[in-house]
């Protein structure tokens, strides 16, 4: 999931002209063409988290300009990689969607009013309670539609799939606003209302570190062979629903190596004092580091005038930077 969203802009959208669309994303895409570029808005803030969440990890979900697979050969592995990205992209179109729903930029859908239920003490419904439903069903309408092979590695991604929208089910809250003289809260109001995407990221990189691994079972139906999916370990807790899967190990991201796109950790920058993965140690794979100087122009010795502005100085600062050798 991800390749084939990245031409997607803004309207007017020629759904023919979007490459790697099977014909039932085609279908979908003319028939919703209004909240394509929501579809759009939702895979890049999804790539985005998962540069954030991996930014100190071997793999740090390099993308690749002028590539209809943006992420390389990394995705053709079932690992915990591909489970994460299929996830947390699949999150992020349903986030985008339910977003462009509330704030009216879509006018095809709205605000939820089926989850109300009676108010609480000191309060009422009131504002915009997100629609998570719609913009799951958009999501899983439009990014399942490539996963329809009876085989194992369209089973793990239906799977993943379906934990990243319901990451967003999981952490809504009720937001809510006070009305009265002063900010009294004479009134309060609240609605339903999705989590700032960081949190989502935050929620599926725990689900990524402790992500089931799986074996491949073959099963003889009516429609022929099907693949299907079990746990390796029974002495572990089977995952639910809302755990990502994989059945294929990760290869170690320390060198480059183009067959799984791997780009290796050369001249990456590492954490000299910390122990964890982003640390000279691990991240360098035992290579050793190059260690520069940088002088960086920094806004220092700062002063509040009354009333009201702030003055400061500009400084000169020397870090020392790590790269890996």
């Amino acid at each position: 999931m991800g390749h084939q969203y990245s031409s997607i802009g803004t309207q007017p959208i020629l759904c023919g002209s979007i490459p790697g669309l099977v014909p039932k994303q085609l279908r979908f895409c003319r028939n919703y063409v209004e909240i394509m570029p929501s579809v759009a808005e939702g895979v890049k803030i999804g790539i985005q988290e998962c540069q954030h969440q991996f930014r100190g990890r071997r793999w740090n979900c390099t993308t690749i300009n002028d590539n209809l697979a943006i992420f390389g050969p990394v995705l053709d592995k079932a690992t915990r990689e591909s489970a994460f990205v299929h996830a947390i992209a699949s999150a992020g179109v349903a986030f985008a969607v339910t977003r462009a729903c509330a704030d009216g930029s879509a006018t095809i859908c709205g605000c939820d009013t089926r989850h109300k239920g009676p108010p609480g003490d000191g309060w009422k419904w009131g504002g915009c309670s997100e629609d998570v439903e719609f913009g799951s069903m958009v999501s899983r309408e439009f990014a399942d539609a490539r996963e329809n092979r009876p085989d194992a590695r369209s089973a793990m991604n239906r799977h993943n799939n379906e934990a990243g929208r319901m990451s967003l089910n999981d952490n809504m809250f009720l937001k809510c606003k006070c009305h009265g003289l002063s900010g009294s809260c004479e009134v309060k109001t609240c609605w339903w209302s999705q989590p700032d995407f960081r949190v989502i990221g935050d929620y599926m990189k725990d689900k990524y570190d402790s992500a089931s691994e799986m074996v491949v079972e073959k099963h003889k139906e009516s429609r022929g062979w099907v693949e299907t999916l079990r746990p390796k370990y029974n002495y572990f807790k089977p995952p639910t629903e809302r755990d990502l899967v994989y059945y294929e190990s990760s290869p170690n991201f320390c060198d480059p190596n183009p067959e799984t796109g791997s780009f290796g950790t050369r001249e990456r920058i590492c954490n000299l004092t910390s122990h964890g993965i982003d640390g000279c140690d691990l991240l360098c794979c035992g290579r050793g580091h190059n260690t520069r100087t940088e002088k960086r122009k920094e806004k220092c010795h700062c002063i509040f005038h009354w009333c009201c502005y702030v003055s400061c100085q500009e400084c000169v600062r020397v870090y020392d930077v790590h790269t890996c050798k």
